[in-house]
């Protein structure tokens, strides 16, 4: 009975309880990140893009993906198609392109292009953790 009860449990807070947690805006999300000194990921998206759609139900609701964002970056997301404010060397020329940002907005990488898979995503996720820890270490 224990086992059920786990398992049930297990499979709710798997289906409620896993979400990024979206800064409103690309202004508060580097105001958070300066606050808090850990990178920002932003997505540039649009609600009409099949791959960002993708994107976002599938790797972007993977609970290691979620799990990784929520305590090691600040995440942020813009639709192109609702006209939002964020810097001009930011576009991509397509979507969904995914940065990953230091506190002050500087560029880490160039931006990844397309739906990455969970997989890859973590992959990702491990290396920009990694060099912001040696960006910040540096002195």
């Amino acid at each position: 009975m224990k086992k059920i009860v786990l398992i049930l449990l297990l499979s709710v807070l798997s289906l409620f309880g896993g979400s990024i947690k979206w800064e409103k805006d690309y202004s508060s999300a580097i105001a958070k990140a300066k606050s808090m000194n850990k990178p920002l990921m932003f997505i540039v998206s649009n609600h009409h893009c099949h791959y960002c759609v993708q994107y976002e139900s599938t790797t972007m609701k993977d609970p290691r993906v979620v799990q990784k964002l929520n305590s090691d970056f600040i995440s942020s997301i813009a639709y192109i198609d609702e006209n939002p404010i964020f810097p001009h060397q930011l576009e991509v020329p397509g979507t969904p392109g995914t940065w990953f940002l230091k506190p002050n907005g500087e560029p880490m990488f160039e931006p990844i292009m397309g739906a990455a898979d969970a997989e890859s995503f973590l992959k990702a996720l491990d290396i920009v953790k990694e060099e912001f820890k040696k960006s910040t270490t540096k002195k």
